[in-house]
């Protein structure tokens, strides 16, 4: 084989890596800008954070246990809701459109709720969280582009096995085909340096939203602060969700009478 044809395959291939690693290290870059944008929206808004998580860590709960810590809200044990004498007061705002919203549903109710009822049937509330979550940023409901799977590494071994073969078993003559097989073998171990240098430009171990959220705490603010302060009252949130309906006797087993009162009772009437 020619020194001029290993030297014609092997320089314009590793030219063509280096130009595809400089690419793909402005498409990382723009990954990780990308990211880190969705992740500074989401946090400008701890709500925003917690929508759409499974329900003892999310918005609504998180709204809950806001209204709990203002004082505005009291969770009965069997987890009732009911607003407190404060909530009637216009400067005692909870400040966030999630938890005024969920105020407002319990104060338009004329006995206690519980949270699970609200969430599944109340309208109003429904509504608002409906809004708030079409209101997110635009970049918090755009995905990046999964990676297609490719085969040139592949290709690009066939050809390194290729250059090496035939260097292997090249007999240079004159200066220009020794000059031509230093250009080959100098471009192949740049190949064989190419492959650390890519799999960095790649961004290997950056993982998108995933990488930055190993380094934010998802769980919403009020929901901590009440874990520590009063983690009764976030137990009682808890209950307070898986109830659907406030059942007066609910967990009790009812009163029932005996016969002789319901004989008395005949009678009086």
């Amino acid at each position: 084989m020619h020194a001029y044809t290993l030297a014609s395959v092997a320089v314009p291939v590793t030219a063509a890596l280096y130009g595809l690693t400089g690419a793909l290290r402005r498409r990382t870059a723009a990954r990780q800008r990308r990211a880190l944008d969705r992740w500074a929206a989401v946090l400008a808004d701890p709500y925003q954070a917690v929508m759409g998580r499974w329900w003892p860590y999310d918005a609504t709960q998180a709204a809950a246990a806001r209204l709990v810590l203002d004082g505005l809200v009291t969770a009965h044990h069997r987890g009732n809701l009911s607003p407190s004498p404060a909530a009637s007061d216009p400067a005692r705002v909870p400040g966030h459109p999630l938890p005024e919203a969920l105020l407002a549903a319990l104060l338009r109710r004329t006995a206690p709720a519980t949270l699970g009822s609200i969430a599944e049937r109340g309208a109003g509330y429904a509504a608002a969280l409906a809004e708030f979550r079409a209101a997110r940023p635009a970049l918090l409901k755009a995905d990046e582009p999964a990676r297609p799977a490719m085969a040139g590494p592949y290709l690009l071994l066939a050809e390194m096995l290729f250059c090496v073969f035939g260097l292997m078993s090249l007999r240079p003559a004159g200066d220009a085909e020794w000059t031509a097989a230093w250009a080959a073998w100098t471009a192949l171990i740049a190949q064989v340096i190419w492959f650390p240098v890519h799999k960095r430009a790649r961004g290997a171990g950056w993982t998108g939203d995933a990488d930055v959220a190993q380094d934010v705490h998802l769980t919403h603010p009020a929901l901590a602060l009440l874990d520590a302060r009063d983690p009764e009252a976030l137990r009682r949130l808890g209950v307070s969700r898986g109830r659907t309906r406030r059942g007066r006797n609910r967990g009790r087993p009812r009163r029932r009478r005996a016969p002789a009162e319901s004989g008395e009772t005949l009678s009086s009437g």
